[in-house]
């Protein structure tokens, strides 16, 4: 099912850009990542980050941003994409100074302030995490097309959270440009963030 509406997301956005197969001089062919430009969102991102203060994606114009959906109790998928991100600036070098990384949760009940300020950071100090009210979340969920389901496990004591693993990326004037898959090499994140540059 989780596959499905994930394949359902990239045909959605993908014809949202109707030049994306066309021409051998359309910049698309060259990303790794799936050329989703000119796709558009009902609101824009407006959450709270792991200082508590309210970030908008106008906060970070002049930089390419990479917007990931993640939960911190994730046993998996959020930590190994994290820790690609962190490859990802170090093999920028110089460069990464130009991205900005942001980690927005899922699971608002267990991600606080206080939580995301521990583990976002310890990947690398210029990330940010994203929080919001329960509401905040899936409005901001919905708008992105962020597929998510709560999993309660046998003992009813803990749960964790099905999500689409995959990472957006704007570039410098705050447009989104690419859909990133979950496993995508840090060496190839790098060098579709190096284009937008």
């Amino acid at each position: 099912m989780k596959k499905l509406l994930l394949a359902s997301l990239v045909l959605f956005l993908s014809a949202c850009n109707p030049n994306a197969q066309s021409g051998s001089d359309n910049k698309a062919a060259s990303f790794v990542g799936t050329d989703i430009t000119g796709a558009d969102f009902l609101k824009p991102l407006a959450l709270t980050d792991h200082n508590g203060k309210m970030r908008t994606m106008r906060d970070f114009k002049g930089k390419v941003v990479t917007l990931f959906f993640g939960y911190t109790h994730c046993p998996d998928v959020c930590p190994t994409t994290m820790v690609d991100l962190k490859q990802t600036m170090k093999l920028l070098g110089a460069k990464s100074d130009e991205v900005q990384v942001i980690f927005v949760t899922v699971d608002p009940q267990r991600d606080t302030q206080e939580v995301l300020a521990q583990f976002v950071p310890s990947f690398d100090p210029r990330f940010i995490g994203l929080w919001g009210s329960l509401q905040e979340t899936a409005e901001t969920l919905g708008n992105f097309k962020i597929y998510y389901s709560k999993v309660e496990n046998k003992a009813k004591t803990d749960y964790t959270i099905d999500h689409s693993a995959g990472m957006y990326v704007f570039d410098k004037t705050g447009k989104i440009r690419l859909y990133l898959d979950y496993g995508q090499k840090p060496a190839d994140i790098a060098s579709d963030l190096k284009k937008l540059m």
